[in-house]
């Protein structure tokens, strides 16, 4: 799968911020803040306020992994709790 990195533009605080993203990130990164009810700029803000050390662009990839990670560990727990229960 190629996935292009292509330049968006988000508004933080007020202020235009460019992000450089993967295409297949970006896309998730829109499905998670439409799932969140938030804007673009809304999650990005928040990822903007939590992240430590990575650039901006990168904070985005690794909130997005985290996200579809957490999502396989509760998947992951409710299958070996069905089991438990069976």
């Amino acid at each position: 799968m190629k996935s292009s990195v292509t330049n968006r533009t988000v508004v933080i605080a007020g202020h235009k911020t460019t992000v450089s993203v993967e295409d297949a990130f970006w896309e998730a990164f829109k499905k998670i803040a439409y799932e969140r009810n938030l804007t673009l700029s809304e999650l990005a803000a928040v990822i903007d306020g939590d992240r430590q050390h990575a650039n901006l662009s990168s904070a985005i990839r690794l909130f997005v992994l985290g996200q579809y990670r957490d999502q396989i560990a509760d998947h992951r727990g409710r299958l070996a709790q069905e089991q438990l229960m069976a």
